[in-house]
């Protein structure tokens, strides 16, 4: 039996091909993921809904970190320095919703940031042992760059006081607050642009 060697130049050519098919995949699945309908939520600008936002310290519970927000050129700018010598965190959270998002995915957040962690809440009527408790999901940021980042609802957890729980399940047709977390525990100083809110999904096919 006579075995047909390949040429170098047609193994070459192969492993371009590859190459170049392995280049050009993740950027079909980039485009595709970003075939998405869109709520806007807020973006800040004048006509933007007011969800009269305000600031909640760890020293509501002894803490010593500090933060604050100004709204200004369509951007909202939460900043401050968070001290992990007590709660360790700096929050904004805004006055009672009514949002029914149980035909969205999750949360898409446009922001400028420093590089830390930062954490989204949703809040429910839910509750546990009759307590009021929030729904947490983390993302990252990128220092000095602008990013559009997707929060899944599947991301989020019930806690209670920084504590997780088992449950109840978060239910995204009874939503009645949102707040923005500093709780990266780390010492010192935060500063992330919001530029927009928006609920997510799948685009349906025409």
């Amino acid at each position: 039996m006579t075995v047909k060697k390949k040429s170098p130049l047609y193994s070459t050519a192969r492993s371009c091909g590859i190459i170049l098919l392995s280049l050009f995949c993740p950027l079909l699945s980039a485009s595709e993921s970003d075939e998405l309908d869109t709520l806007t939520l807020a973006s800040f600008n004048a006509d933007s809904p007011d969800f009269g936002w305000y600031v909640q310290n760890d020293n509501v519970m002894g803490g010593r970190s500090e933060g604050g927000f100004a709204i200004s050129s369509g951007q909202l700018i939460f900043a401050g320095s968070t001290n992990t010598n007590g709660g360790g965190f700096s929050s904004i959270r805004t006055q009672a919703l009514k949002l029914d998002l149980s035909a969205y995915t999750g949360i898409r957040v446009k922001v400028k940031a420093d590089g830390r962690r930062y954490t989204w809440q949703l809040q429910t009527d839910a509750r546990w042992r009759g307590r009021q408790i929030n729904y947490w999901a983390d993302f990252d940021t990128l220092a000095n760059e602008t990013d559009v980042i997707d929060i899944p609802f599947t991301n989020f957890f019930p806690q209670l006081r920084g504590f997780r729980l088992d449950g109840p399940e978060l239910d995204t047709s009874q939503i009645i607050e949102f707040g923005l977390y500093q709780y990266d525990k780390t010492d010192g100083p935060f500063e992330l642009r919001l530029m927009s809110v928006e609920a997510y999904r799948e685009s349906k096919q025409p």
